[in-house]
This record gives structure tokens, C-alpha cells and sequence, in this order.
């Protein structure tokens, strides 16, 4: 793997950032699992969204730490198929959880009165469940395709960690079945979540601005603040790393791209936890009451 220079500089900038999304995404599973209050479908999404997260920068920080210590930057073949598989998987579960948050928001402020009927918590569970299997599904696609291939040896990945792009890059066998598949499922893949999260926003929209008193259009705000913020910081940075033109895409790694893909794959997950830990009053509470309970 390939990396800049001021390792140890950098070393210590993601060990404090991977530490934060450690103990943020620890403490909302911790606070969740442990109050039965917030054992409801919205907490069990923000579980798996944690989960999802944990998984995320579990799969390319460690490494990276240990490419910036020890200097070692090599990766063997099946260490990066294996992580290629779990870093798909992983930002794909915090996409379609995202979306299905986005669902249980619209629910929460279109249908107020039915909400408790609509989203339960066994056809929850049950979306949970659908999500991580078709994210398993996907990420063995990708990963046998890439399998699949020859690569040359003697080769830097331009990137960080192994990916999509910077492995077709390095191939020596013909890549464009990947590249068709990428194009065509990959795009799908990240184009419906999104679909489904604008068109719900589009809906709760249209509610607020029919409800024409600031306490409601203040209710709305609480209710979808800390998700739309996430949506925003996940999605902003997605689109940057993947929906590109193939030639770009063959230069992924550099510049622009690698800032995007450390915001992707290691700032959003960071940030997620705390962003709805910090807005939501119920966390807060749940969270104090834990550590009071346990200072006692």
C-alpha cells in the first residue's frame, strides 16, 4: 500500500479518530442493549447503523496503523479480498439503514397516529435482517469477481485500503465484466437507499410546510435533524469516491478522491454516534442514568 510522508503524525491522528469511533459507537450499543426503554424500532436501526459503523473502521483503521507503525505497507492477496469483503458489506449496511431510518422518520412525522401499527418491532427486525443478508450477498459478488482476477506483482494499491477501483486498477486479466457489475449493481446499490431517503424527505417536506405553526415545523427538525445530517455526511462523500466516470474511477486513490475516502470510510463513522448522542434527549438520559448508576 502506498502512503504520504509524516507517518507518525499520522499514526496518532487516526488512533485518536479510531479511539472516538470506538468509544462513541460502543457507548450508543452499550446504552441501547442495556435500557429497555429504548428497545423500539428506531433504536434497533441506530444499533445496526453503530454496528455497521463499528465494522467500517474496524476493517481498514487497524491495518492502516499497522502499515504507519510498523512501516510494513504489504497486504497479503487474501487479507485484502477479506477486507474488501467486510468494507463492502459494512458502508453498504449503513446505507440501506440509513434509508430505512429515513422510513421510519416519515412514518414518525406523515403518520404519527399509525406509526406504532406501521413500525413494529418484528417487521423491523425483519428489515435488519433483509439488509445484512443482501449486503452479504453483494459484498461476495464483488469479492469473487475480484478473486477472479490476475493481478502483477510488484504493484502499490493507490489507496489506503483495498477497494473496488484501486484493485481493477492493478489487474492484469480482463476487467470489464467487474467494471460492468460495478457500474451497473454498485450504482443500483447506492442509487436506491438514496432514492428511498430523498423521496421520504420529499414526503416529510411536504408535511412541515402544510403545518404552517413553528412548534411543529421545531418538532420536525428534532425528529429528523440528527438523521438528515448523517444522510448529508455519508452521501456527500459516497458520491465523491463512486459515482464517477470510469476513467476517473481508474484514478482513484489521489488527491481529491483519497480525502473523500477518508471522510467516507473513517470521519462519517466517527462523527455518526455522536451526532445523534449530542440531539438526542433519550440517549443523553439513558447514557447519564448508565454512568451514575455504575459511578454509585
Amino acid at each position: 500500500m502506498a502512503f504520504s510522508s509524516h507517518q507518525d503524525f499520522l499514526f496518532i491522528l487516526f488512533l485518536v479518530v479510531y479511539l472516538a469511533a470506538l468509544l462513541g459507537n460502543l457507548l450508543i450499543l452499550t446504552t441501547v442493549i442495556s435500557d429497555p426503554h429504548l428497545h423500539t424500532p428506531m433504536y434497533i436501526l441506530l444499533v445496526n447503523l453503530s454496528l455497521g459503523d463499528l465494522c467500517f473502521t474496524s476493517t481498514t483503521v487497524p491495518r492502516l496503523l499497522y502499515s504507519l507503525f510498523t512501516g510494513d505497507k504489504s497486504i497479503s492477496h487474501t487479507a485484502c479480498l477479506a477486507q474488501l469483503f467486510f468494507f463492502l458489506m459494512a458502508g453498504n449496511v449503513g446505507s440501506y439503514v440509513l434509508a430505512a431510518m429515513a422510513w421510519d422518520r416519515y412514518v414518525a412525522v406523515c403518520q404519527p397516529l399509525h406509526y406504532a401499527t406501521v413500525v413494529t418491532l418484528p417487521r423491523c427486525l425483519m428489515l435488519v435482517g433483509g439488509i445484512w443478508v443482501g449486503t452479504t450477498l453483494h459484498s461476495l459478488l464483488h469479492t469473487a469477481l475480484i478473486s477472479r482476477l490476475t493481478f502483477c506483482t510488484n504493484r502499490d494499491i493507490p489507496h489506503f485500503y483495498c477497494d473496488v477501483y484501486p484493485l481493477l486498477q492493478l489487474a492484469c486479466s480482463d476487467t470489464s465484466l467487474n467494471y460492468a457489475i460495478a457500474l451497473v449493481e454498485g450504482s443500483a446499490d447506492i442509487i436506491l437507499p438514496a432514492a428511498c431517503i430523498v423521496t421520504s424527505y420529499g414526503f416529510i417536506g411536504a408535511a412541515v410546510n402544510r403545518v404552517r405553526a413553528t412548534g411543529g415545523l421545531r418538532k420536525a427538525l428534532t425528529t429528523c435533524g440528527s438523521h438528515l445530517t448523517v444522510v448529508m455526511l455519508f452521501y456527500g462523500t459516497l458520491i465523491i469516491v463512486y459515482i464517477q466516470p470510469l476513467g476517473q474511477a481508474e484514478a482513484q486513490g489521489r488527491g481529491a478522491d483519497l480525502v473523500a475516502s477518508v471522510m467516507f470510510s473513517v470521519v462519517a463513522p466517527t462523527l455518526n454516534p455522536y451526532i445523534y448522542s449530542l440531539q438526542n434527549h433519550k440517549i443523553k438520559t439513558s447514557l447519564a442514568r448508565i454512568i451514575k448508576i455504575n459511578w454509585i
